[in-house]
Protein backbone atom coordinates (compact mmCIF):
# COMPACT_ATOMS: atom_id res chain seq x y z
CA UNK A 1 0.00 0.00 0.00
CA UNK A 2 1.00 3.45 -0.72
CA UNK A 3 2.60 5.65 2.40
CA UNK A 4 2.19 8.77 2.65
CA UNK A 5 4.11 11.01 5.45
CA UNK A 6 1.96 13.16 7.57
CA UNK A 7 4.56 15.96 9.06
CA UNK A 8 3.19 17.48 12.72
CA UNK A 9 5.17 20.09 13.93
CA UNK A 10 4.45 21.67 17.49
CA UNK A 11 1.49 24.23 16.28
CA UNK A 12 -0.34 21.75 13.75
CA UNK A 13 -3.88 21.41 13.83
CA UNK A 14 -4.54 19.41 10.37
CA UNK A 15 -2.63 16.54 10.33
CA UNK A 16 -5.27 14.55 12.09
CA UNK A 17 -7.70 15.45 8.97
CA UNK A 18 -4.66 14.93 6.67
CA UNK A 19 -4.16 11.64 7.92
CA UNK A 20 -7.96 10.77 7.41
CA UNK A 21 -7.62 12.51 4.13
CA UNK A 22 -5.41 9.93 3.06
CA UNK A 23 -6.86 6.79 4.22
CA UNK A 24 -9.94 7.73 2.48
CA UNK A 25 -8.30 8.25 -0.65
CA UNK A 26 -6.72 4.73 -0.35
CA UNK A 27 -3.02 4.90 0.95
CA UNK A 28 -1.56 4.92 4.23
CA UNK A 29 -0.80 7.61 6.49
CA UNK A 30 2.71 7.48 8.43
CA UNK A 31 3.00 10.36 11.38
CA UNK A 32 5.94 12.31 11.08
CA UNK A 33 7.49 14.09 13.76
CA UNK A 34 9.21 17.21 13.17
CA UNK A 35 12.10 16.13 15.22
CA UNK A 36 12.32 13.51 12.90
CA UNK A 37 15.37 12.69 10.57
CA UNK A 38 14.06 9.41 8.56
CA UNK A 39 11.09 9.78 6.50
CA UNK A 40 10.38 6.31 7.05
CA UNK A 41 10.23 5.30 3.38
CA UNK A 42 7.14 7.11 2.45
CA UNK A 43 5.82 7.71 -0.80
CA UNK A 44 4.69 11.12 -0.50
CA UNK A 45 4.61 13.67 2.53
CA UNK A 46 2.16 15.67 3.03
CA UNK A 47 2.42 19.24 5.47
CA UNK A 48 -0.69 19.99 7.09
CA UNK A 49 -2.03 23.22 8.17
CA UNK A 50 -1.94 24.91 11.73
CA UNK A 51 0.44 27.47 13.72
CA UNK A 52 3.43 25.38 13.50
CA UNK A 53 5.73 27.26 16.38
CA UNK A 54 3.27 29.50 17.18
CA UNK A 55 3.82 31.41 13.91
CA UNK A 56 6.88 32.97 15.47
CA UNK A 57 9.37 35.12 13.11
CA UNK A 58 7.17 34.27 10.34
CA UNK A 59 4.82 31.96 8.91
CA UNK A 60 6.81 28.62 8.88
CA UNK A 61 9.97 30.21 8.80
CA UNK A 62 11.18 28.31 11.91
CA UNK A 63 9.50 24.99 10.60
CA UNK A 64 11.63 25.13 7.12
CA UNK A 65 14.63 24.39 9.57
CA UNK A 66 13.08 21.67 11.64
CA UNK A 67 15.19 18.22 11.58
CA UNK A 68 12.48 17.04 9.23
CA UNK A 69 12.40 19.57 6.26
CA UNK A 70 16.01 18.44 5.77
CA UNK A 71 14.75 15.18 5.37
CA UNK A 72 12.07 16.37 3.37
CA UNK A 73 13.79 19.04 0.93
CA UNK A 74 16.39 16.16 0.36
CA UNK A 75 13.75 13.57 -0.87
CA UNK A 76 11.69 16.54 -2.84
CA UNK A 77 14.87 16.98 -4.86
CA UNK A 78 14.91 13.63 -5.93
CA UNK A 79 11.67 13.48 -6.96
CA UNK A 80 9.41 12.46 -3.82
CA UNK A 81 5.86 14.44 -3.87
CA UNK A 82 5.37 16.49 -1.64
CA UNK A 83 1.94 18.63 -1.07
CA UNK A 84 1.65 21.73 1.72
CA UNK A 85 -1.62 22.86 2.83
CA UNK A 86 -1.38 26.66 4.06
CA UNK A 87 0.82 26.31 7.06
CA UNK A 88 2.33 24.10 4.83
CA UNK A 89 2.34 25.84 1.35
CA UNK A 90 4.23 28.97 3.63
CA UNK A 91 6.95 26.24 5.08
CA UNK A 92 7.33 25.11 1.83
CA UNK A 93 8.25 28.88 0.31
CA UNK A 94 9.84 29.43 3.68
CA UNK A 95 12.38 26.19 2.71
CA UNK A 96 12.15 27.21 -0.66
CA UNK A 97 10.97 24.30 -2.41
CA UNK A 98 8.54 26.91 -4.04
CA UNK A 99 8.44 30.39 -4.97
CA UNK A 100 6.69 33.29 -3.70
CA UNK A 101 5.93 34.25 0.13
CA UNK A 102 2.90 34.22 1.91
CA UNK A 103 1.80 37.32 3.36
CA UNK A 104 -0.80 39.11 5.96
CA UNK A 105 -4.00 39.50 4.15
CA UNK A 106 -4.56 42.68 2.44
CA UNK A 107 -7.96 42.96 4.62
CA UNK A 108 -5.62 42.30 7.79
CA UNK A 109 -8.48 39.71 8.86
CA UNK A 110 -8.75 36.31 8.97
CA UNK A 111 -10.91 35.01 7.08
CA UNK A 112 -13.12 31.31 6.97
CA UNK A 113 -15.30 30.57 3.83
CA UNK A 114 -16.16 28.13 1.35
CA UNK A 115 -13.96 29.03 -1.45
CA UNK A 116 -14.24 28.11 -5.41
CA UNK A 117 -11.13 27.06 -7.12
CA UNK A 118 -10.07 26.81 -10.53
CA UNK A 119 -7.72 23.95 -11.62
CA UNK A 120 -5.43 25.28 -13.71
CA UNK A 121 -2.99 22.48 -13.96
CA UNK A 122 -3.79 18.68 -14.48
CA UNK A 123 -0.51 17.45 -14.81
CA UNK A 124 1.06 17.45 -11.13
CA UNK A 125 1.58 14.45 -8.96
CA UNK A 126 -1.36 16.50 -6.53
CA UNK A 127 -3.75 17.18 -9.30
CA UNK A 128 -3.86 14.56 -11.94
CA UNK A 129 -7.67 13.18 -10.61
CA UNK A 130 -8.92 16.59 -12.31
CA UNK A 131 -9.39 18.09 -15.74
CA UNK A 132 -7.74 21.61 -15.88
CA UNK A 133 -10.65 24.02 -15.59
CA UNK A 134 -12.39 22.36 -13.19
CA UNK A 135 -14.06 24.45 -10.72
CA UNK A 136 -13.92 22.82 -6.76
CA UNK A 137 -15.13 24.09 -3.52
CA UNK A 138 -12.92 23.44 -0.36
CA UNK A 139 -13.38 25.31 3.20
CA UNK A 140 -10.02 28.18 3.18
CA UNK A 141 -9.21 29.51 6.90
CA UNK A 142 -6.12 31.90 6.58
CA UNK A 143 -4.85 35.34 7.99
CA UNK A 144 -1.42 35.30 6.59
CA UNK A 145 -2.51 33.72 2.95
CA UNK A 146 -1.73 36.42 0.59
CA UNK A 147 0.75 34.63 -1.94
CA UNK A 148 3.10 36.95 -3.23
CA UNK A 149 6.56 37.01 -5.51
CA UNK A 150 7.99 39.40 -7.32
CA UNK A 151 6.49 40.62 -10.95
CA UNK A 152 9.49 38.64 -12.88
CA UNK A 153 8.41 35.37 -11.03
CA UNK A 154 5.03 35.77 -11.29
CA UNK A 155 4.97 36.02 -15.12
CA UNK A 156 7.39 33.23 -15.21
CA UNK A 157 5.08 31.06 -12.95
CA UNK A 158 2.01 32.07 -15.26
CA UNK A 159 4.23 31.07 -18.62
CA UNK A 160 5.12 27.96 -17.14
CA UNK A 161 2.08 26.90 -16.63
CA UNK A 162 2.83 26.47 -12.35
CA UNK A 163 -0.12 27.91 -11.35
CA UNK A 164 -2.35 24.83 -10.21
CA UNK A 165 -4.99 26.79 -8.43
CA UNK A 166 -6.73 29.98 -8.75
CA UNK A 167 -9.47 31.29 -6.53
CA UNK A 168 -12.47 32.35 -9.08
CA UNK A 169 -15.49 33.51 -6.49
CA UNK A 170 -13.00 36.30 -4.67
CA UNK A 171 -10.00 36.90 -4.11
CA UNK A 172 -10.44 36.46 -0.33
CA UNK A 173 -6.85 37.79 0.65
CA UNK A 174 -5.42 39.81 -1.92
CA UNK A 175 -3.30 36.87 -3.31
CA UNK A 176 -1.30 38.31 -6.59
CA UNK A 177 -2.68 37.06 -9.67
CA UNK A 178 -5.94 35.25 -7.84
CA UNK A 179 -3.25 32.69 -7.28
CA UNK A 180 -4.04 29.78 -4.71
CA UNK A 181 -1.47 27.30 -5.28
CA UNK A 182 1.46 26.82 -7.15
CA UNK A 183 3.74 24.11 -8.24
CA UNK A 184 7.35 23.60 -8.55
CA UNK A 185 9.08 22.99 -12.16
CA UNK A 186 8.62 19.30 -12.06
CA UNK A 187 4.92 19.59 -10.76
CA UNK A 188 5.83 17.15 -7.79
CA UNK A 189 5.71 19.84 -4.98
CA UNK A 190 2.65 21.70 -4.79
CA UNK A 191 1.74 24.14 -2.18
CA UNK A 192 -1.95 25.78 -2.06
CA UNK A 193 -3.96 27.90 0.53
CA UNK A 194 -7.36 26.42 1.00
CA UNK A 195 -8.07 23.31 2.85
CA UNK A 196 -8.85 19.91 0.63
CA UNK A 197 -9.03 17.55 4.08
CA UNK A 198 -11.72 19.29 5.15
CA UNK A 199 -13.68 18.07 1.89
CA UNK A 200 -13.36 14.62 1.60
CA UNK A 201 -16.43 12.90 2.34
CA UNK A 202 -20.19 12.92 0.49
CA UNK A 203 -22.41 15.01 3.15
CA UNK A 204 -19.59 16.68 4.93
CA UNK A 205 -18.25 19.01 2.70
CA UNK A 206 -18.46 22.94 2.06
CA UNK A 207 -21.42 24.89 0.27
CA UNK A 208 -21.27 26.14 -3.31
CA UNK A 209 -22.93 28.91 -4.91
CA UNK A 210 -23.66 31.20 -2.76
CA UNK A 211 -22.37 29.19 0.21
CA UNK A 212 -26.38 28.59 2.15
CA UNK A 213 -28.35 26.82 -0.68
CA UNK A 214 -26.32 24.80 -2.91
CA UNK A 215 -24.16 21.65 -2.38
CA UNK A 216 -20.87 20.97 -3.91
CA UNK A 217 -21.35 19.27 -6.96
CA UNK A 218 -18.79 16.42 -6.28
CA UNK A 219 -21.28 15.91 -2.99
CA UNK A 220 -18.56 17.44 -0.37
CA UNK A 221 -15.58 15.31 -1.92
CA UNK A 222 -14.25 18.47 -3.79
CA UNK A 223 -10.46 17.77 -2.30
CA UNK A 224 -10.37 14.06 -2.17
CA UNK A 225 -9.14 14.19 -5.73
CA UNK A 226 -6.05 16.15 -4.39
CA UNK A 227 -4.75 13.23 -2.59
CA UNK A 228 -6.48 10.54 -4.96
CA UNK A 229 -4.16 12.01 -7.60
CA UNK A 230 -0.61 11.33 -5.93
CA UNK A 231 -1.80 7.84 -5.90
CA UNK A 232 -2.08 7.51 -9.73
CA UNK A 233 1.18 9.57 -9.73
CA UNK A 234 3.03 7.35 -7.87
CA UNK A 235 1.86 3.80 -9.70
CA UNK A 236 1.93 5.23 -13.25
Amino acid sequence: MTRVGVVTFPGTLDDRDAARAVRLAGAQPVSLWHKDTDLRQVDAVVLPGGFSYGDYLRCGAIAAVAPVMGAVVEAAGRGLPVLGICNGFQVLCESHLLEGALIRNDHQKFVCRDQVLRVENADTSWTRSYEAGTEITIPLKNGEGSFQASPETVRRLEGEGRVVFRYVDVNPNGSAHDIAGITNAAGTVVGLMPHPEHAVEAGFGPLAGDGETAWSPHGGTDGLGIFSSVLHSLVG
